[in-house]
């Protein structure tokens, strides 16, 4: 049975505090109502859509620790990040980043979501990517949300180079996979 409307508006406000990357999509689905219910709802709770809700939880842990290259050049959004370990970025894959005749998300956006985030998660200065081995293991289709995880694998000790592993996910499953020999100007 469906939530009356204040019930349901409550449960939006702690779902959403839970996981503020929860779709308008996925909202719909959990309360059983349409996505312009959620979007009105919303709309009346004084709730940002996705996008501003990401940028605000990306302005509070993201900007003050980035080094390596502005936040706003990152592709995707970065939603969690401890330098020299680890980092996450979502990018929503819309239209313009597709081919027109089959709705499948062009090579180089999936290639600048990892790339920038192999950059960003090294904790210098300058970071730059020396080479990557990549694959592509699954299309991505316009409307899909791609989740891009780094994780720092190596780094040779006095040496300048620092080895980063990049997986990403759309619908649960890995769509890109790529190894990033990275240089920083410190070692």
């Amino acid at each position: 049975m469906k939530p009356v409307k204040k019930d349901r508006q409550q449960l939006l406000v702690q779902t959403i505090g839970a996981n503020p990357f929860v779709t308008d999509e996925e909202l719909a689905e959990q309360f059983s109502v349409s996505v312009q219910t959620i979007r009105l709802d919303r709309m009346e709770l004084g709730i940002p859509e996705l996008r501003e809700r990401i940028k605000h939880v990306a302005e509070q842990h993201v900007d003050n620790e980035v080094k390596s290259l502005p936040v706003d050049d990152v592709i995707g959004d970065i939603i969690d990040i401890q330098l020299d370990k680890s980092a996450i970025s979502i990018f929503d894959v819309k239209s313009e980043h597709t081919f027109t005749r089959n709705s499948i998300v062009r090579g180089h956006h999936l290639f600048a979501q990892a790339n920038s985030l192999a950059v960003a998660v090294i904790d210098d200065e300058v970071a730059l990517t020396v080479k990557a081995d990549i694959h592509f293991t699954r299309p991505v289709k316009a409307g899909e949300r791609v989740v891009a995880k780094a994780k720092v694998r190596e780094r040779a000790k006095g040496d300048k180079r620092t080895f980063v592993e990049v997986e990403s996910f759309a619908a649960g499953e890995i769509c890109f996979r790529g190894i990033f020999e990275m240089y920083r100007s410190s070692h």
